[in-house]
């Protein structure tokens, strides 16, 4: 009987160091998705003599609430997201001084001089079973009133967008109307309305 012909062995001494090449080339030129976040400026921590110091009025605090059902509650009142960013405008300028707006401090500001400036603060607070989804449509719409006033601002006395303008002016118009929002610690709010 006729022996079958043997099959010549491949090489495959160098078949690790292909597959690691591959590995490293797909590693340098993959490209990956980066989370990211709000861009927040954080306030400086307050020593215990300047909390006690701070107390804000309660006309000058606009309580913006997101509750578990992502309800929004704003003052106490149930309100739709497309009304918000209107209210916190109006807050902000209170342009009629009206007594159950934020009240306002004289100021001497660079371009502008003595103009009287709101003292008005935004408190943020949401549920701890508020969806991210909806806790960052009300931070959009709270950074979007602000920075509409702040466009605003800059179109009636520079006659330019508040992106375009030097820093200085910037700064300018920031003091002018500053926009705080005081974001606490989320609780369990809950479904009701009214404040806790």
């Amino acid at each position: 009987m006729r022996k079958a012909p043997e099959m010549p062995e491949l090489n495959t001494g160098s078949s690790a160091d292909i597959a690691f090449l591959l590995l490293i080339f797909f590693l340098v030129t993959t490209t990956f998705d980066t989370d990211k976040g709000i861009i927040r400026m954080l306030p400086p921590i307050v020593e215990k003599q300047e909390k006690a110091e701070s107390k804000v009025k309660e006309r000058n605090v606009f309580v913006v609430l997101v509750n578990s059902k992502d309800q929004l509650l704003v003052e106490g009142e149930l309100m739709d997201i497309r009304q918000l960013r209107e209210k916190t405008k109006e807050f902000l300028l209170n342009p009629e001084d009206l007594p159950n707006l934020p009240e306002k401090e004289e100021k001497d500001i660079p371009y502008f001089g003595k103009v009287r400036v709101s003292k008005g603060v935004i408190s943020l607070q949401n549920d701890r079973g508020t969806s991210y989804g909806k806790y960052l449509e009300v931070q959009n719409e709270l950074t979007a009133a602000g920075n509409e006033i702040k466009d605003q601002i800059a179109m009636q006395k520079f006659n330019k967008h508040f992106d375009d303008l030097p820093e200085d002016q910037q700064n300018a118009i920031k003091q002018y109307v500053p926009v705080m929002i005081s974001e606490a610690e989320p609780k369990n709010i809950g479904a009701g309305k009214g404040r806790k």
